[in-house]
């Protein structure tokens, strides 16, 4: 798999399909502490017709180094779709790929076609209650702590086997990285802005997403001034939970027929 360097960390990427294919490229931007393997069903559906591109973002899957912000990992995209020679693009993100995603249309939006948001927000929000809790899960043993997440990041009745290989691989990614992207996350705040996307928004949800609740998603989808919203009978992991069915959403909304 090709590598680039960028601020001296070498970034693992997939660089798949037709370069005259059918559309501007989709750029696919995990979450936190994943990999660019969350998006194979989509890679593997698009590929054949349209020019793809995901990266390892940096401290996770294959790539090394670490970010102490999210501007820094849009910084990193922008980074590499440049070596690429790519201008116009519509990025794809799931959770804290969907804060990078909104990052890239902020600041390059003539750069973006559409904008695809898959179980994420604009801002972090909780209650009191749930903020002392999240601040005391970061003092649990480190592999405790990420094992927590990611449980409680499937809807009810997911494969046992299938969540506990998303735990180990989750488990093998840089603590630092995993501490600073979980700052990064709690303190990121777009929401003000996010009404100056004028490019057409797609935000699809899980509805029984209990780490990003549906509820802020569509507070936040009031904020759009072009955003068509899509909710689905999953948790936070809907690339994996339920990828035909996001996979279809992404084919209608990028070919506009949404």
């Amino acid at each position: 798999m090709p590598k680039f360097a960028v601020d001296g960390a070498a970034l693992t990427y997939d660089d798949e399909g037709p370069r005259d294919g059918e559309g501007v490229p989709l750029v696919f931007i995990h979450g936190w502490t994943a990999n660019r393997h969350r998006w194979d069903h989509q890679m593997a559906h698009f590929a054949p017709t349209r020019r793809v591109i995901r990266l390892d973002l940096r401290g996770h899957g294959e790539s090394g180094g670490s970010a102490q912000t999210i501007d820094e990992l849009a910084a990193d995209v922008i980074a590499l779709l440049n070596q690429l020679e790519i201008d116009r693009f519509i990025p794809v993100g799931h959770s804290m790929g969907g804060m990078i995603a909104q990052t890239l249309a902020l600041g390059h939006a003539k750069r973006i076609e559409r904008l695809v948001l898959v179980n994420s927000i604009s801002r972090m929000t909780y209650s009191r209650g749930r903020g002392l809790l999240m601040a005391a899960s970061t003092l649990v043993p480190f592999k405790l702590f990420v094992a927590a997440n990611i449980q409680r990041a499937f809807a009810p009745g997911h494969p046992r086997a299938e969540i506990r290989e998303y735990v180990r691989a989750s488990s093998a990614t840089p603590r630092e990285v995993v501490m600073t992207c979980y700052a990064a996350m709690r303190t990121f705040d777009v929401l003000d802005r996010v009404g100056d996307i004028t490019t057409p928004t797609l935000l699809v949800h899980g509805y029984h997403d209990i780490q990003l609740p549906v509820a802020q998603m569509l507070r936040m989808a009031k904020a759009y001034p072009d955003a068509l919203v899509r909710i689905v009978d999953a948790g936070h992991e809907l690339p994996v939970e339920k990828p035909a069915e996001l996979t279809a959403v992404l084919d209608s909304f990028v070919t506009g027929r949404a």
